[in-house]
């Protein structure tokens, strides 16, 4: 048997009525790469928070290296090698690089002195790890790809020799995706020990040495990777046989519903973002824009939502214009018949604090059905709230809970359950399985086919290839703000692809 690098014993954790960890037991063997997968609101997060020190256990042992350990903090995990690399990076946006990295490790009174020689071991681990990154480079005018790469620095620094990654790739692009594996490649080479949490099999099947499987709070079971499939993981997270592929008939456009014409967009430093973008989106058809993140794709989305100012060109809603001057009410364009889903639920979504219920109105607060006189009915909203967590199987069923404490998925599906059903012409969708389980992506497929065949006009924005074509009847491919290609959905991977890296049309389609 393999040296266990952490077990843990008879693990349980309760947040009131909720069981979130379920007498678990797990080894996770030195040196490997162990994927954790399960559905959202199985228990992946809390099982790890646990081993991190965020959250105490009720009941069970931990082990590291062999010892039963107390884990009351995370200090006292970094004290055991353990580092976490979280899902919403836990960064100072306008500290540079090298600060973050040695933020509450510093090793000497004086700033600067611990900067100086902060700098060095930095260098030594960039060189060693793959994680070039600039020191001095102030954490928000980086991308994302490298806001982790700085993440998992910190943790290298603080002498991380196993370390926790909680749905690493929910923000990358694929290439940067396929950096990522590259660095957790290397690192376990060099001996570390990586547990990954994800709800994407087949990255599970690319990088992973053994893979353990949660559902409602239990491990149910753990398997060597080269001995399962993607189809008996999804089986054992969902409890069912999952369609790993989306079934839809063919599209019947209709009339047009969303016309955008010689669109052009800044941003506030006076960069083209989008630039000059035309396409049309009818009745009874979805319309997928493919492209790397950062090509124009969220000031496209935010425009035509009316969040976001234009320089020139026109949107029109079911034949009548939208306000491109900065002064559009997106509240206007919600009652003519547009719902928007944003890439971002956390920053243009959800208000975190505010409960279930509340977050399934917003917006849309002002309805008749919402309202008892000129104040909010309070039963009603929990009334409406609840039909929703039924219909979407939101989990935790309690709309009274705190919207912050529902997983990533869950919270999607809030949003999503709250745009959906106010039956809009026009459904714009940004990132709509960003960090979903495979069971909610496949309900999540079928209502967003269902939206095309009840005759609505859907315009879609994914960085997930494989999502665009299996759902889009349409292809639009954009790079450097420009649509520069369109496609339909058997076209090869690899010829979107060359577009969406900017290869000219007639050359990607030779």
């Amino acid at each position: 048997m393999a040296e266990a690098a952490i077990e843990i014993a008879g693990i349980n954790k309760r947040f009131g009525a909720v069981h979130a960890n379920r007498d678990i037991d797990l080894k996770i063997e030195a040196g490997t790469i162990h994927g954790i997968i399960g559905e959202n609101g199985a228990g992946k997060s809390t099982l790890m928070s646990i081993i991190y020190g965020f959250y105490q256990a009720d009941s069970g042992e931990i082990r590291v290296g062999g010892k039963t350990v107390q884990i009351q903090s995370s200090s006292d995990a970094i004290a055991l090698g353990i580092g976490m690399v979280h899902q919403h990076f836990m960064l100072v946006h306008n500290f540079s690089v090298l600060e973050n990295v040695i933020l509450g490790a510093e090793s000497a009174p004086l700033l600067g002195t611990s900067i100086v020689r902060a700098r060095g071991e930095l260098e030594r681990l960039e060189r060693d790890y793959g994680l070039e990154v600039d020191p001095d480079a102030i954490v928000e005018e980086l991308p994302v790809g490298l806001q982790q790469r700085v993440e998992i620095l910190k943790a290298l620094y603080r002498g991380a020799d196993i370390l926790i990654l909680d749905e690493p790739t929910g923000v990358l692009t694929p290439p940067e995706a396929d950096h990522l594996f590259r660095i957790l490649r290397q690192l376990k080479n060099e001996g570390k020990t990586i547990v990954l949490i994800t709800h994407k099999l087949r990255e599970i099947m690319a990088v992973t040495d053994n893979v353990s499987v949660m559902r409602q709070g239990a491990m149910v079971a753990t398997r060597k990777t080269a001995e399962t499939t993607v189809e008996e993981l999804a089986e054992l997270m969902v409890g069912r046989r999952v369609l790993l592929r989306v079934e839809k008939g063919e599209a019947k456009p209709g009339e047009l519903l969303l016309s955008v014409q010689g669109l052009t967009v800044r941003d506030s430093r006076g960069v083209t973002m989008v630039d000059n973008v035309s396409f049309d989106v009818r009745a009874g058809e979805i319309v997928g824009i493919a492209g790397v993140a950062g090509n124009g794709q969220s000031q496209l989305l935010e425009t035509i939502t009316g969040i976001r100012k234009a320089v020139s060109g026109t949107v029109t809603l079911d034949g009548a214009p939208v306000d491109l001057t900065g002064e559009a009410d997106p509240a206007d364009l919600r009652r003519r018949g547009m719902a928007h889903v944003p890439e971002d639920r956390h920053y243009m979504g959800l208000v975190l604090p505010f409960e279930e219920s509340e977050n399934a109105i917003l917006g849309y607060h002002g309805q008749e059905k919402y309202l008892k006189g000129p104040f909010l009915d309070v039963e009603a909203i929990r009334a409406d709230a609840r039909d929703k967590i039924e219909k979407y199987d939101i989990r935790p069923r309690d709309c009274r809970l705190k919207t912050a404490n529902f997983s990533g998925g869950n919270q999607q599906k809030i949003v999503l359950a709250r745009e959906l059903e106010q039956d809009p012409k026009v459904l714009i969708v940004g990132q709509p399985t960003r960090g979903v389980d495979v069971g909610a992506i496949e309900f999540i497929h079928k209502r967003l086919i269902d939206m095309r065949d009840q005759g609505k006009a859907v315009l879609l924005v994914s960085v997930e290839l494989d999502e665009i074509r299996s759902l889009s009847d349409r292809i639009l491919v954009m790079f450097a703000g420009r649509i520069v290609g369109e496609r339909d959905p058997d076209a090869s991977e690899g010829e979107l692809g060359l577009l969406m890296a900017g290869v000219e049309e007639k050359e990607a389609a030779e």
